[in-house]
């Protein structure tokens, strides 16, 4: 269970509702918008075919979490049946409360499993995938918020050949040698998100997740493994103005960012933070330029487009075989 009640959003206050309809009632006196219905531009490929079940299968069979079904992640067809998979390490219980997450949330997860990075390294080997995606929940419980960890599943992963490896990471409260562990592992990409706009930072993430704590996270793993390709997303939808999202892409580009996506927020359950705008797709269309002339080697913006989204991992795979032709 989390230790953080679903109904305790900041934009209610303390007095938190205890039903679906006082949900309702309570943020339509405080003017804070309702969910309007989903528009036609959101349909979603019912998940199946032999390969994305043999995915499911696997990772289930051995007791591997996958953000691609905790949070449901509405391209999981796509890229399950595409050879793509994105693991969640560390368990599944997180020790932050972000507004627009369906993972729980605990003070106090359940310790680390030592034979995690070797069973998903051997998943992934079976699986005979070509790009992985790894990410976690926070564990601020940790001395090193599992930075350790997360280098033994990279070691072991970038072992099994041809396979690209991408981490998403927490940010480790910006520790600087949590951060130079992950790297030293040698990901192909590392990628840490922004989610939202600096205003909105506050309503939406953790408090322990800065907006600044990102940037220079991603400086920094730049700054210092330079040849790491760096990512990062933004979601919108949530209240943002056009011309701050253009801000965070500036900010991003300023600290080293390389390949970014942008996607709308979906709202996981009437807990959740309610779908300020649907943006539309021309919109996304136009941030995705906008972004290309600010120098991002890639963009992927669309209203389904996800942090691990295919389009942006078949992009990174030439992209990184590429650089390493021209190394050699």
């Amino acid at each position: 269970m989390s230790d953080t009640p679903r109904t305790s959003l900041p934009i209610l206050g303390d007095a938190a509702p205890t039903s679906r309809r006082e949900l309702a009632a309570t943020m339509r006196e405080r003017g804070i918008p309702m969910e309007a219905r989903k528009p036609g531009w959101l349909r979603v490929n019912v998940p199946g075919g032999e390969r994305y079940q043999k995915v499911k299968d696997t990772l289930r069979g051995l007791r591997l979490h996958t953000v691609c079904a905790e949070a449901h992640c509405p391209n999981v067809a796509e890229c399950w049946g595409g050879g793509t998979a994105t693991v969640m390490l560390m368990g599944d219980v997180c020790t932050r409360g972000c507004r627009f997450c369906n993972v729980k949330t605990a003070a106090q997860p359940p310790p680390l499993d030592p034979d995690e990075p070797r069973h998903l390294a051997e998943a992934i080997a079976e699986l005979g995938l070509d790009y992985i995606v790894v990410t976690s929940v926070d564990r601020d419980d940790l001395p090193d918020g599992g930075a350790g960890h997360f280098a033994d599943a990279i070691r072991r992963l970038k072992a099994i050949p041809r396979l690209l490896v991408e981490v998403l990471t927490p940010d480790f409260r910006g520790d600087a040698e949590a951060i130079r562990t992950v790297g030293r592992a040698a990901p192909d990409v590392f990628a840490n998100n922004i989610e939202t706009v600096r205003r909105l930072t506050p309503v939406v993430r953790d408090a322990k997740a800065g907006y600044d704590q990102t940037l220079d996270v991603l400086a920094r793993m730049k700054r210092e493994f330079p040849a790491i390709v760096t990512k990062s997303s933004i979601m919108v939808g949530l209240g943002e103005r056009e011309a701050e999202v253009v801000e965070t892409m500036k900010d991003l580009r300023a600290n080293g960012v390389e390949i970014l996506t942008l996607g709308q927020y979906l709202r996981p359950s009437a807990w959740h933070l309610p779908v300020v705008e649907w943006v539309t797709p021309e919109r996304f269309a136009a941030y995705r330029e906008q972004g290309l002339a600010l120098g991002f080697r890639y963009v992927a913006s669309g209203p389904l487009v996800r942090s691990s989204y295919r389009a942006a991992e078949l992009f990174l795979r030439g992209e990184i075989e590429a650089r390493s032709a021209a190394v050699r």
